[in-house]
């Protein structure tokens, strides 16, 4: 019924695209049973998750930064796609392929299926409480919620000397804002992502959050980025890519001032800017 919904999800965008796409085929239904096949995940399978959750009704769902959030009348259980991880809705006449480690019953002839290759994911009971939760309860702000805004951004920045791409990186600080649209929003705003962040002036922090208010929403909207194998849950590619300024772009013409992109690693990352658009 449903390819992968997504492959390295590595920021918010993928993970709202996943939650979308499952969303409508899980509201309202019973779960009738749950297949696990592998428990050694980041964090191993509960013994207690088969209980708490078979025959449960799936009230709502929510996404707390990169984490699925599966609401029911007795509590709460998180999936969390790590690098390599997928959910699909499938029917129960689908072939069990490699890493397909647990399927979720939702009807008589339907399952949520959940495939990770590098089991960096999870899946984890949280109780009633989920958001007292250890990977839960120190996360930023939501990027698209009322509580980021840049006077937030700029009050968490004073004193800090780390770059400000390491800086609106941090879940911290606040989450989702991947390493493709933090590049980006960094572009936006005219702001070199090596810059220290207590050098990032009040007025450029209005600029970022705008930007990166933009960016996320504008991606969300076409469905993620697809630099690898990303899909939503019908089976469509995200087009996020197309409208790229920077990032992927090295030594290619900046789009506004045709000067080259250049290619610098922070933190590990691959950070992308225009020497000339950027100070």
């Amino acid at each position: 019924l449903m390819p992968p919904s997504a492959l390295y999800p590595c920021s918010l965008p993928e993970v709202e695209t996943t939650k979308r796409g499952i969303e409508p085929h899980i509201i309202g239904k019973k779960i009738s049973d749950i297949v696990i096949r592998e428990k050694r995940f980041r964090w191993p399978i509960q013994n207690c998750l088969k209980k708490n959750i078979t025959g449960k009704i799936i009230l709502s769902i929510s996404r707390r930064s990169k984490y699925i959030l599966f609401h029911l009348e007795n509590g709460c259980f998180m999936i969390h796609l790590g690098m390599s991880g997928s959910l699909r809705i499938i029917t129960n006449d689908q072939p069990i392929k490699k890493h397909d480690h647990v399927d979720i019953q939702v009807n008589k002839n339907k399952i949520l299926r959940f495939n990770d290759p590098r089991r960096f994911g999870s899946l984890l009971w949280l109780g009633k409480q989920p958001y007292k939760h250890f990977l839960l309860n120190k996360l930023g702000p939501e990027p698209l919620s009322e509580e980021f805004t840049s006077d937030y951004l700029f009050n968490q920045s004073r004193n800090r000397k780390l770059p400000i791409k390491n800086f609106i990186m941090n879940n911290n600080i606040v989450v989702g804002v991947g390493n493709i649209y933090a590049n980006e929003a960094l572009f936006i705003s005219g702001i070199r992502p090596s810059k220290p962040t207590y050098r990032v002036t009040k007025k450029d922090f209005e600029k970022l959050t705008d930007a990166i208010v933009k960016v996320l929403t504008l991606s969300i909207e076409m469905g993620g980025t697809t630099l690898k194998d990303f899909v939503d849950s019908s089976g469509n590619p995200g087009y996020f890519q197309q409208t790229l300024f920077v990032y992927g772009r090295n030594k290619m013409l900046c789009k506004i001032c045709s000067n080259k992109i250049h290619l610098q690693h922070i933190g590990q990352r691959s950070s992308y800017f225009c020497k000339n658009c950027q100070k």
